[in-house]
């Protein structure tokens, strides 16, 4: 089965992760990067990030390369912002709804704060699924090394074979 892991990182937590899930899972890596990058520290970062989510705003992406046929699942990486998928995956999955609807799905997030399961509850309800195959909700990863963070990258991908 051919797996595709995309992913938006803002603070390399996600990525972190999605490299360890790829190299695990001989799976090809797309970043989403938007065009227009979000502010990364401060009250900006929170005030801007949050209200994209809440607002359901889809930024646009910078160019990258995805080709639906050659997948049979895709793993949604993303950090939680609000109680939500950060908005560079919800641009993702609306550019390419009807390529990757009956796909196989998993999702893994990265967050500081709360909200993870609500976030996944709207992933969900985005691609139109009750269910993803497997879930991984960590706590930066990258920032607060813990080696039961790999245990549950491991155990994840087990769920995937």
């Amino acid at each position: 089965m051919k797996t595709a892991v995309i992913y938006y990182s803002m603070s390399g937590n996600c990525e972190y992760t999605a490299k360890k899930i790829a190299a695990l899972s001989d799976a090809d890596l797309i970043r989403l990067e938007p065009e227009k990058e979000f502010p990364t520290s401060g009250f900006r970062k929170f005030f801007w990030g949050g209200k994209s989510a809440i607002m359901g705003d889809m930024p646009k992406l910078k160019p990258y390369v995805f080709e639906a046929e050659k997948y049979d699942r895709i793993i949604f990486g993303f950090p939680v912002w609000a109680g939500n998928p950060a908005p560079p995956v919800r641009t993702f999955i609306h550019e390419n709804i009807e390529g990757i609807r009956g796909k196989k799905y998993a999702a893994f997030v990265c967050y500081s704060g709360g909200g993870a399961d609500k976030a996944l509850v709207k992933l969900k309800k985005q691609l139109s699924v009750e269910t993803l195959d497997a879930e991984l909700i960590l706590i930066d990863p990258q920032d607060k090394p813990d080696p039961k963070n790999d245990e549950a990258i491991k155990a994840f991908r087990e769920k995937l074979i």
